[in-house]
């Protein structure tokens, strides 16, 4: 981050995603198992972000950070014991509540006024959700039939959102969760 900031003494935006999942019984997760998700899930936004705020602040950039979370954050997903990844998802959007709060007001510096937002996707055609259904086939089924459009979303349906997100457009957006899942949890 600090060398892109460098570079044009400014860092305008970064959209932060990270998710790794281990689907199994919650009593049968090993500490690896935890730390694994956790490290990147959790941790590797948290860095990720933390160091593209520190350079929006050094810089008195006023920026946008999104966080790309799930909205396996805000539910547990029928079909997909995976307490870990869940909670992990609970953490980013949390984690994008709490730096909003922080970095939002402008302090008599110049520092600040930068917006954090969260999306949380619905299930989506990626490697990680095309192993959750070679794991167990019935799971698109299900998953299909949770939401209101009656199908999984590809990555390019989030194009138009994050830009939303990430724009002027958005200004006055801050500490904000916005669900793109098909209507999953709107049910």
């Amino acid at each position: 981050m600090a060398d892109i900031a460098s570079h044009k003494q400014r860092l305008d935006g970064v959209i932060v995603a990270a998710g790794i999942n281990h689907v199994a019984n919650a009593l049968d997760y090993s500490d690896s198992d935890i730390q694994r998700i956790i490290d990147t899930n959790y941790k590797g936004v948290f860095y990720s972000a933390t160091a593209a705020g520190r350079q929006m602040l050094e810089h008195k950039t006023r920026g946008s950070i999104l966080l790309i979370a799930s909205m396996s954050g805000l539910i547990a997903n029928k079909g997909m014991n995976s307490s870990i990844y869940n909670s992990s998802k609970a953490a980013v959007i949390q984690l994008g509540r709490s730096l909003a709060m922080e970095w939002a007001k402008v302090d008599p510096q110049g520092r600040g006024g930068i917006r954090v937002n969260t999306l949380c996707p619905g299930h989506i055609v990626t490697p990680m959700a095309q192993m959750v259904i070679d794991q167990d086939p019935a799971t698109k089924e299900i998953w299909e039939s949770e939401n209101m459009m009656g199908r999984l979303s590809k990555p390019e349906e989030f194009r138009g959102l994050a830009l939303l997100l990430m724009s002027e457009a958005s200004s006055f957006m801050t500490g904000s969760t916005t669900v793109c899942d098909g209507g999953h949890t709107a049910w």
